[in-house]
């Protein structure tokens, strides 16, 4: 007798099926990981290239040509001007040539060395190009009636430049200097500090708001749906309009925040909330815990919802207090979506920049690591260096995503 060795629910059929699937899905698998990691492998090239906003174009040859001189009547004399220019200010351009054509009834008395004329087809060898070349190559002609009376503008006539030239992007020139002058910058372990204390305050305080939320609705009272709908607000309303109105409110001259706090006594003076140290860190992460606790607030409600009400009769019959129960019921309960919503909102908040972009601009130490890339990039044009900075967020991130599984791991008993 013939015995199927092919574990229970997985014979060739089945087989068939697995493998039409996976083929079926592999398009599908193949365009999400060119999403994830394309993007990725090109941060970390960048990263190591001594490269500038304006290396991303590759250097190209052009001319500018006109006719500097009248030629009203026949006999005139006039200059034919091309002007060279060599667009990159870093890179060379080898073996540049030239081609025009010569309108009709235009002709050439004096021409470049470097240039021949087949008729009315202009071809010139113009050599390697240095980086920032520029020069203006003059030829003297004069024209018959049909030219001067058919008015060509000779910009409806461009010049085709032609010439190689290699990309400091794709090139195999790598380097460790972003990266060097990165760690080195006096300022860097300061923004590092900075963006631990944003994500790190910024993540418990929209968990803790977010849980004190939830234990408030969890509860069936008139008017919930209205105040579950308040607290949706903040996470929902628009970032530019949410950051322009705190912004706005505790302005320091015309806030309604420092006018309130100074007509109570509270303070003796306007404080400069946004604009100064230490309290503009502070105010850009309390905004983090505002703006972003309802999504924590969402999920650990339907949590909450979902815990059997028969252990909290019990401990009720008990004697157990209110903390008690939280603590050593609904806490535990609670754990396994605190700690992916931990997770999450870190991996986010370090990420984070138009926040705090909007609110401060990175000023008056709230300058964050995501703030430095687009300072790094686009601010002072330096791609290689701030590429370096997001690779330097991809490593801690990394690091930190192992060290939570493993304590998470540990404390599941995996």
């Amino acid at each position: 007798m013939r015995v199927n060795s092919s574990p229970k629910g997985f014979g060739p059929l089945q087989k068939r099926e697995a493998k039409l699937a996976w083929g079926m899905l592999t398009p599908t698998l193949i365009s999400a990981a060119l999403v994830v990691f394309l993007p990725l492998i090109a941060i970390f090239w960048i990263s190591f290239k001594p490269i500038g906003l304006a290396d991303l174009r590759p250097p190209t040859p052009s001319a500018y040509e006109r006719i500097r001189g009248d030629l009203t009547k026949i006999g005139d004399e006039a200059i034919l001007e091309y002007r060279l220019r060599n667009s990159s200010r870093s890179n060379s351009i080898l073996n540049v040539t030239l081609t025009d054509v010569i309108p009709k009834g235009l002709t050439i008395l004096e021409l470049d060395e470097r240039c021949t004329l087949d008729g009315v087809k202009l071809f010139c060898t113009l050599g390697d190009w240095e980086a920032g070349y520029n020069e203006k190559m003059k030829m003297l002609v004069t024209a018959d009636q049909n030219f001067i009376e058919s008015k060509i503008d000779l910009n409806d006539t461009k010049a085709n430049l032609n010439g190689k030239s290699s990309s400091i992007l794709f090139n195999s020139t790598f380097t460790l200097d972003n990266f060097i002058r990165l760690f080195d910058g006096r300022e860097f372990w300061g923004v590092i500090g900075v963006t631990i204390f944003y994500a790190v305050f910024g993540t418990i305080g929209a968990l803790a708001v977010g849980l004190f939320a939830a234990m408030l609705l969890n509860k069936s009272f008139r008017g919930q749906g209205v105040l579950r709908g308040l607290f949706l607000f903040p996470y929902v309303a628009p970032v530019i309009a949410v950051a322009f109105t705190w912004v706005t409110l505790f302005d320091p001259f015309s806030g309604s925040a420092n006018s309130l706090l100074v007509q109570m006594g509270a303070i003796s003076e306007p404080i400069n909330f946004f604009g100064a140290k230490p309290q503009a860190l502070i105010m850009v992460t309390i905004f983090e815990i505002w703006r972003y606790f309802p999504m924590s607030f969402l999920f650990i409600l339907a949590r909450m919802q979902s815990i059997d009400t028969d252990m909290y009769e019990a401990a009720d019959m008990d004697g157990a207090s209110p903390f008690q129960k939280f603590y050593y019921l609904s806490l535990p309960q609670l754990m396994g979506i605190l700690s992916v919503l931990f997770l999450l909102r870190f991996i986010w908040t370090f990420n984070k920049f138009d926040d705090i972009f909007l609110l401060t601009g990175g000023n008056a130490g709230t300058r964050t690591l995501t703030v430095s890339v687009y300072e790094q990039a686009f601010a002072i044009s330096n791609i290689g260096a701030g590429a370096a900075v997001a690779v330097v967020i991809f490593m801690v991130l990394i690091l930190f995503s192992v060290f939570f599984f493993k304590v998470m791991s540990r404390e599941e008993g995996l």
